[in-house]
């Protein structure tokens, strides 16, 4: 290996006092660097000595107001991840106490990060749901007061406007122990008792919107029966309570199918699947359903867990019938006997050729994947195809350009006459590179059928948008 590759053992030939210098050259210019140096420093001096400059570095984060733009962006999170690496690596292993509390006070800074940033990639958001982790093995060396502990929770959870602090209860559940929870319920039964205050400065517009949203016109009454359910529930979880933790769902709750999945899955790990079928049997289905392939999968869990596998079997075959989704299919196919499988696949693949939506046919026979039904389709059913649906037709299209090429050009066509017909002038540069893909697969394809050729699609496409200068201007410029 070469003397100049910049590994340790290179680096660490220079000699302390060459690299000493060389640090200090690097660092000249650059606040980050110069920063990490001094917790550097600082460590060796002991944990609590870095535990000071972190939690000076955390309070200067939380004061700064100014927005940070894109430019300042990887600095920022490079900052933040610094201080949790710090507060983690550095301090954690030797003084856990002191790294509960700088966690803590971390993580209550991002309210005031997320503020001042765009976090639309979710990095800065990753940072502090990486950070919250930590509290599973700090919190249960720390030395900590459970009835003070249980207090920082639930001003924590109260104020959980960016959601911060989610999961918190179950990462501290060892540090809370039995007086813990114990005050924490009461703090939430405190809560639960005290009435609504009525002085409110938010303005008229603030209160109609969220009247609008609230099911019983009474949004803040929802906001604080909503927080007491999600504490309650996050301590039975942590406790271990499945019955505490259903009992905060009302009747109503559990006809939702969602919930009655959720609820299901809980009785039957507690070994209940008949008293699961028969919430699940409850549950409103009725028009378009929310959630309805994880009530499927509870439903069919329950089947399988009182030995009606013929009626797991028949709902996973009309839930696919149904819907096409491959999920189900695959399950039905997986629990047939060897050659019985293949031919249900052919029963699945001419009932997709069938189905009366096309789109959805078409991406259940990629998904599966079936690109010569995926074609017979296409060829079939062209004029069906919506060229708004551009996230199934696009991919579609790919895949089946190299053995398919006619399937693909009359994919590329159907995104071309949408773009064009409903004068989506924001879609001509794509659909100008569909008609450039068109042409280039015109010399792979000998026979269009009873499909225009090429050039005559073109000719028509012509005559058809004349005026259409400005995707005319785009086919020009990829020519």
């Amino acid at each position: 290996m070469s003397k100049k590759t910049l590994n340790h053992a290179n680096l660490s030939a220079l000699g302390a006092d060459r690299l000493a210098d060389l640090l200090l050259e690097v660092s000249t210019g650059s606040a980050d660097i110069k920063r990490r140096l001094r917790l550097e420093l600082s460590h060796d001096l002991g944990p609590a000595e870095l535990g000071h400059d972190v939690r000076k570095r955390l309070v200067s984060l939380r004061r700064s107001t100014s927005f940070v733009g894109w430019r300042k962006r990887k600095a920022l999170i490079k900052d933040l991840q610094t201080q949790v690496d710090m507060i983690i690596g550095k301090i954690g292993p030797t003084d856990p106490t002191l790294a509960f509390d700088l966690l803590w006070q971390f993580l209550e800074l991002a309210p005031s990060v997320y503020e001042r940033t765009d976090d639309s990639r979710g990095d800065i958001g990753d940072v502090f749901r990486g950070a919250i982790l930590a509290f599973d093995d700090i919190a249960e060396r720390a030395l900590l007061d459970p009835a003070i502990l249980a207090n920082r929770v639930w001003d924590a959870v109260s104020n959980n406007g960016y959601g911060e602090f989610d999961g918190i209860i179950r990462l501290v559940a060892p540090a809370l122990g039995e007086a813990g929870f114990t005050h924490l319920k009461l703090l939430v039964r405190t809560y639960a008792e005290t009435p609504l205050d009525v002085a409110d400065d938010d303005h008229e517009a603030i209160h109609f919107l969220r009247e609008l949203r609230s099911s019983n016109g009474n949004y803040r009454a929802e906001q604080k029966a909503a927080l007491i359910k999600m504490v309650l529930q996050d301590i039975a979880i942590a406790e271990g309570d499945t019955g505490a933790y259903i009992a905060q769902y009302s009747r109503e709750d559990l006809t939702r199918p969602g919930i009655a999945a959720e609820v299901a899955h809980l009785m039957l790990a507690q070994g209940k699947p008949k008293e699961a079928l028969a919430l699940l049997e409850a549950a409103d289905l009725e028009g378009r359903v929310f959630r309805q392939e994880e009530w499927d999968d509870a439903f069919i869990t329950c089947l399988i867990g009182l030995d009606r596998l013929d009626d797991a079997q028949t709902h996973r075959w009309r839930r696919f019938c149904e819907t096409l989704n491959a999920n189900y299919l695959r399950a039905y196919l997986k629990a047939l006997p060897d050659f019985e499988d293949i031919e249900a696949e052919d029963r699945a693949r001419v009932h997709a050729l069938q189905f009366p939506d096309a789109m959805t046919a078409l991406r259940f026979l990629l998904e599966w994947p079936d690109h010569a039904s995926a074609t017979a389709l296409i060829q079939e059913h062209a004029d069906e195809l919506d060229g708004n649906h551009y996230e199934i037709l696009t991919p579609a299209a790919e895949a089946l350009r190299d053995r398919h090429p006619l399937a693909s050009v009359l994919i590329w066509r159907a995104m071309i006459n949408y773009a064009l017909g409903q004068g989506r002038a924001t879609r001509y540069g794509h659909a100008a590179d569909h008609l450039k893909d068109c042409e280039l697969a015109d010399a792979q394809i000998e026979d269009y059928g009873l499909f225009p050729t090429h050039q005559s699609y073109l000719q028509a496409l012509e005559s058809r948008h004349d005026r259409k200068t400005s995707f005319w201007s785009k086919m020009s410029s990829t020519r």
